[in-house]
């Protein structure tokens, strides 16, 4: 079968914003990332799209390590807390983290900037750099 058009998302990408669409909902409306997963899994009409599996992973990983995802984010976010960053950046950044630490057929390269390239779509001018900053000392402290 012919590939789609340039501008057709790849799978794991939709997956990522997908899984950012939840989590996002989650941390605006202060309620557990999984709560709102069932919600909108719910909503879905079928078929299911084939990258869904994937963001449910991101999503229920993200959800189940969050304390320690947050605290890695926490330390190596120079200046800012959590609670200061955008919640589109502080979201992309769980993701990303998840996929440093917890998924090893994703490179780290790949994790980046899957994350520095939905935040060029989705967030400020200056959250590709931050991102990219913060995710590459993450990087480096996971590779010890």
């Amino acid at each position: 079968m012919a590939e789609g058009p340039k501008s057709q998302m790849p799978a794991r990408r939709k997956a990522r914003k997908r899984a950012l669409d939840v989590l996002y909902e989650a941390d605006q409306r202060d309620l557990p990332p999984v709560e709102v997963l069932a919600g909108y899994l719910q909503r879905l009409t079928p078929p299911p799209p084939e990258h869904l599996e994937y963001a449910i992973g991101l999503v229920e990983g993200v959800a189940g390590r969050l304390d320690r995802i947050d605290e890695l984010i926490a330390s190596y976010t120079e200046g800012w807390t959590l609670d200061r960053m955008p919640v589109v950046d502080r979201n992309l950044a769980r993701i990303a983290v998840y996929e440093l630490l917890y998924v090893d057929e994703i490179d780290d390269a790949v994790a980046i900037s899957e994350a520095v390239e939905l935040a060029k779509q989705m967030s400020t001018d200056d959250s590709p750099r931050f991102l990219n900053g913060v995710l590459g000392r993450i990087a480096e402290y996971a590779t010890r």
